[in-house]
């Protein structure tokens, strides 16, 4: 990156800086993690960068493959609020099931939407005899208009898919290149996954008034001069109309990108909110039980436990 801003100052811009008149591409590093006994990396919230649109976390879950006698994922009840959870499914199956009564298997190509609003729980569990997991796991943070809307799940089996110079395009959510994904959404977002067997170099076409962000799940990624590893974030800010990526064989993208949020959100353990006294009371209604985030007497298992507050409740 060039040395005319610093970490802190990009991190809180939504435009990369223009270096002898080329705009640069900011370098996102991952941190290893594990969630329901799965090796994860997250791309975000990092340091480097908090959002790009209204995306606001994005795991990406393997590639995992399990001995005969290993579970694989399994994640107990847990809450949400403020906050849409998104998985895109490449390899293996889930079990989701949540407190609206909703039990789905989401499999490779499909996109599970979980709306939390104003309270919802969940569970996430692999399949018997599944022996592979590989996800892209998003939450999309909801504008604080939206912030208490109702509690829904919607299940994808059916996405936009085509072809460009030799790359499967999959459209997850939002508009792109002439094709419209039926995902529901609360601001203006997109993602796209690109899939290229034998290698391939796109031209993409963007919106200017998005901030956009390309995360490398299989193979290296070329984005205009630079290579960018498996994991590793390049963020491209606002202010392109289009981006030139390169794909290895067998390479894998995803783009995701949307219209600045422009609102101010906190992310405390498994709640998206605009407040601390909004987190703290969705804290102490799971603590409590409360109906307000219901139940899932389907899993045989504990209820997850969310760590103290960092501050005063």
């Amino acid at each position: 990156m060039s040395n005319l801003v610093n970490e802190r100052e990009l991190a809180s811009s939504l435009d990369c800086p223009v270096v002898d008149g080329k705009r640069q591409v900011q370098r996102v590093t991952p941190h290893s993690a594990e969630v329901g006994g799965i090796p994860v990396n997250r791309a975000l919230p990092r340091r480097q960068r908090r959002l790009i649109g209204a995306w606001c976390f994005l795991d990406h879950i393997g590639p995992a493959d399990f001995a005969a006698d290993d579970p694989g994922l399994r994640v107990g009840p847990h809450p949400h609020i403020g906050l849409q959870t998104f998985t895109w499914m490449i390899e293996g199956e889930i079990l989701h099931r949540d407190s609206l009564g909703t039990a789905q298997v989401i499999r490779p190509g499909q996109v599970n939407l979980m709306t939390a609003g104003r309270g919802i729980s969940h569970t996430e569990e692999s399949l018997s005899g599944e022996a592979t997991l590989h996800a892209a796991q998003l939450w999309i943070a909801l504008p604080e208009a939206d912030r208490a809307t109702d509690p829904r799940f919607d299940h994808y089996p059916t996405l936009p898919r085509w072809h460009e110079e030799g790359t499967e395009l999959t459209l997850l959510v939002g508009e792109f290149a002439g094709h419209r994904a039926p995902t529901l959404t609360f601001s203006p977002l997109v993602a796209l996954d690109l899939a290229s067997p034998r290698g391939s170099q796109l031209r993409l076409p963007l919106r200017a008034d998005f901030e956009y962000g390309l995360l490398p799940l299989e193979g290296d990624l070329e984005v205009e001069g630079e290579t960018f590893a498996t994991h590793e974030l390049a963020y491209l800010g606002r202010g392109r109309d289009e981006v030139t990526v390169t794909l290895p064989a067998g390479g894998r993208v995803l783009l995701v990108g949307g219209e600045p949020l422009g609102e101010e959100i906190l992310i405390w353990w498994n709640f998206v909110g605009h407040s601390k006294a909004e987190i703290s009371e969705a804290q102490r209604d799971w603590e409590a039980e409360s109906p307000r985030f219901g139940s899932i007497p389907e899993f045989d298992g504990p209820r997850l436990t969310p760590p103290p507050l960092p501050w005063k409740a």
